[in-house]
C-alpha cells in the first residue's frame, strides 16, 4: 500500500537482463497492487545500464536521481524510456576521456550552427543539391527542399522529375546541376525510378570521388557503396537498417535493431565507414572516432509521413554549411546530426505545443526554432 517506492535493487553493474528470481516476484507483486510513484537509485533496476537493453522485468520509475554522471542506458532506448525524469547530482568527479553517449542540449546548438558571417554569400554559406521525390511522390522533393531553404543553407538544387513542383512551392530553388557543398538522396526515391536511382549514382560519384559531404535517406541507402566516409550521414530507421546489415552479412531484424539501436547503429558506422543516425523514439548516432549521441527531443506526434525528408533536408543545410570542418574532424559529422536531430525535434514542439503536427509544419516552424536556439 504504499505511495513512494525508492528503487535501488541494482546498481551501474547490470547488464539488462531484467530482474530475476526473488526480486522480480517482488516487483511484480509491488506493482499488481497498484502503481505507487516510483524513485529509482541511480538507475531503474534491470535496465541494460551500459547499452540500454530492456529485456525482463524492470521497475520504471518516474523520477531517476542518478550521480556523477549519466550513463548510456539513461540515454538510449528502449531502456531510458524506464528512466521517466532524470535528475543529475554533481558529484564533482573528474571524468577523463569522451563519454561513452552524449545528449545535445539547446545551449549546444549555436556552437555548432553555421551563423553567416558580415561578408558572407550564398556559396560561403553552402550549397544542398537534393535528388528527391518522383511524380508518385512529390511530396519528399517539396519537403526534403522546403526544410533546407528554412534552415538557412544558401543555396538549393534539385535534381528529378519535379522542379516544376519544387519551384512552384520554393522559387528560390534552382533546378540543374552545378557546384555543391552537401547533397541529399533519397527520400521519395522507389526502387523502380531508373531516372532518379541514375541521378543518386551520380551524386555518390561526387561524395566519394570529391569528398562532398551527403545525407543518404530511404531509397539511396541500397545504393550505398561498400565504403564511403563519416562525411555520408546514413538516416534509416530500424527497419532500412536491418535490411543494410543484413545486406553485408549480419543476421539481424528489425525488432534486434530496435531492442539494441545504439550497438547496431555501431555496427553499421564500423561496417560502412559513415555516420549513422538512426530514427526512433530516441535518435541514436554514431560516428567516427567513437562519436555517439542520443536525442529525445521530439514529441510522439512527430512519427508522421514526411517527418523524415524535412530531417534529411535540415541536415543537408547543416553539413553543407560545416563542409570544409568536417574533413578538418570527420567526429563533427555526428555532432550535426545530433543537432539536426534536436532542431527538428523542437520545431515539432514549436509548430502545435502538445498536439498533432504535420511535416510541412515542422519545416515551417524551423526558422523561428533556430533563431530562438540561437539566441539560447
Amino acid at each position: 500500500g504504499a505511495d513512494l517506492v525508492l528503487d535501488g535493487v541494482l546498481g551501474i553493474g547490470a547488464d539488462g537482463s531484467g530482474l530475476r528470481g526473488v526480486a522480480g516476484e517482488l516487483v511484480e507483486a509491488v506493482l499488481s497492487l497498484g502503481r505507487p510513484y516510483v524513485v529509482a537509485v541511480d538507475v531503474p533496476s534491470g535496465i541494460g545500464v551500459d547499452d540500454g537493453r530492456r529485456d525482463g522485468v524492470v521497475l520504471d520509475a518516474d523520477l531517476t536521481v542518478t550521480f556523477g554522471a549519466l550513463k548510456p542506458g539513461l540515454l538510449v532506448s528502449p531502456a531510458s524510456v524506464a528512466a521517466g525524469r532524470v535528475e543529475l547530482v554533481d558529484l564533482g568527479l573528474e571524468l577523463d576521456g569522451p563519454p561513452a553517449v552524449a545528449r545535445l542540449e539547446v545551449g549546444d546548438v549555436a556552437g555548432l550552427w553555421p551563423v553567416p558571417a558580415a561578408d558572407a554569400h550564398k556559396y560561403t554559406r553552402g550549397v544542398v543539391g537534393v535528388v528527391a521525390g518522383s511524380r508518385t511522390y512529390q511530396g519528399a522533393a517539396v519537403l526534403t527542399t522546403s526544410a533546407a531553404v528554412r534552415s538557412g543553407v544558401g543555396m538549393v538544387r534539385y535534381l528529378g522529375d519535379v522542379g516544376d513542383v519544387v519551384v512552384a512551392a520554393h522559387p528560390e530553388v534552382v533546378v540543374g546541376t552545378g557546384r555543391v557543398q552537401a547533397w541529399v538522396f533519397g527520400p521519395g526515391v522507389s526502387p523502380d525510378d531508373a531516372g532518379q536511382r541514375r541521378r543518386i549514382e551520380y551524386a555518390f560519384e561526387h561524395v566519394v570521388g570529391r569528398g562532398e559531404a551527403a545525407v543518404v535517406d530511404a531509397g539511396a541507402l541500397e545504393l550505398l557503396p561498400a565504403h564511403i566516409g563519416p562525411h555520408a550521414v546514413l538516416t534509416p530507421h530500424a527497419g532500412e537498417l536491418a535490411r543494410l546489415l543484413s545486406q553485408r552479412g549480419e543476421d539481424v531484424e528489425r525488432a534486434a535493431v530496435e531492442a539494441e539501436p545504439l550497438r547496431w547503429a555501431r555496427r553499421a558506422h564500423e561496417l560502412t565507414g559513415a555516420t549513422v543516425l538512426l530514427k526512433g523514439p530516441v535518435t541514436v548516432v554514431a560516428g567516427a572516432q567513437g562519436a555517439a549521441y542520443a536525442q529525445a527531443d521530439a514529441p510522439a506526434w512527430l512519427s508522421t509521413a514526411g517527418a523524415g525528408d524535412v530531417l534529411a533536408g535540415l541536415l543537408g543545410a547543416l553539413l553543407a554549411g560545416r563542409a570544409d570542418a568536417i574533413h578538418d574532424d570527420p567526429s563533427l559529422a555526428a555532432a550535426l546530426a545530433a543537432t539536426a536531430a534536436l532542431v527538428h525535434g523542437r520545431a515539432a514542439h514549436r509548430a502545435n505545443p502538445g498536439g498533432p503536427v504535420g511535416a510541412r509544419d515542422v519545416a515551417d516552424a524551423l526558422p523561428g526554432t533556430i533563431a530562438e536556439l540561437l539566441d539560447a
